[in-house]
């Protein structure tokens, strides 16, 4: 049983909801509550009458996620069907915050827009709005016009792109704000040749990344003002695996986790891991890559939740 008072409801409500089956890691432990609401009325009417003191916990697809074994206390968010529509006018392309970023690139490009830079994200477009995803040397804060967000106290609020502040995989998103729809001005381009060019992005991350593996992205960002010698160097970027490899943490285990030896710097569980094993790994890869280059490496997934008790 929950410890704080729950609002009648359209949506569906779980309290004591195990996540791992809903992350692409498949760990961690339960969520006090999981609310699904059945529109953005439902999900702003729970939000103000909830408890301000009671956290809330937007969760996409769990791609880019670690949960910990302890669970998420609160309520846990999860957008679905009632917010996964795709409208395109002109050069707008409005999705909600449950679309697949791989769906709303696929749509844009039938349109002839180009948003192909979303087609190997493996998340939802709330996700890629709140961590400013991107690839290929695009971002979503290249394209993005507007949001509208659900504030913690259920007011509904369409904002300006600036307005959250993006930057490399961050924003400034008020705590416990639910995103639920974007708009992006996509540039104009050939659709065949905006297919072509993701069929060809999806063959080279097939070629080179684990998309086959239990893994979370990226774990580590790239670090930022090094040199390949190590030196600082505001014009040049080390990549995170080289110096996983070069710290000898390729291959490296802890439990069922392991760094993958098909890219080093995909935390993976090759089975039967937890979200301890997998956070433990990940602290061992940053110490021993700090011992060996003084590069102190920082997380790019997302780490939320209590370990277990």
């Amino acid at each position: 049983m929950t410890s704080f008072a729950l609002p009648p409801v359209r949506g569906t409500l779980t309290p004591d909801r195990p996540l791992a089956d809903l992350t692409w890691m498949r760990v961690g432990g339960p969520a006090d509550v999981l609310f699904q609401p059945a529109d953005i009325n439902d999900l702003s009417g729970l939000l103000a009458a909830l408890d301000p003191d009671v956290p809330v916990f937007p969760m996409g697809v769990g791609s880019n996620l670690i949960v910990r074994d302890g669970g998420i206390r609160g309520v846990v968010i999860r957008l679905g069907r009632g917010f996964n529509g795709i409208e395109i006018a002109g050069q707008a392309v409005t999705a909600g915050a449950a679309a697949l970023d791989a769906h709303v690139a696929r749509k844009a490009a039938e349109a002839g827009l180009d948003l192909t830079f979303l087609r190997t994200i493996p998340g939802t477009i709330g996700g890629a709005v709140r961590m400013n995803a991107g690839c290929y040397g695009s971002y979503s804060a290249d394209v993005l016009e507007s949001v509208t967000v659900v504030l913690r106290d259920g007011t509904v609020h369409v904002w300006p792109a600036d307005r959250l502040h993006l930057a490399y995989r961050q924003s400034t998103l008020p705590e416990g704000a639910v995103i639920v729809a974007a708009t992006f001005k996509a540039p104009a381009g050939d659709p065949d040749a905006l297919t072509a060019r993701m069929e060809d992005q999806i063959a080279k991350r097939d070629a080179t990344q684990p998309t086959k593996d239990r893994t979370a992205g990226s774990t580590f960002r790239n670090p930022a003002g090094f040199s390949s010698t190590g030196r600082a160097d505001d014009t040049h970027e080390l990549k995170a695996w080289k110096v996983i490899d070069d710290a000898g943490m390729r291959g490296a285990r802890v439990g069922g986790a392991v760094m993958n030896t098909m890219h080093s710097n995909f935390l993976t569980n090759s089975g039967g891991a937890t979200a301890a094993d997998l956070e433990m790994l990940g602290e061992e890869v940053r110490k021993k890559v700090y011992d060996s280059s003084g590069i102190t490496l920082e997380w790019e997934i997302m780490r939320v939740g209590e370990p277990a008790p």
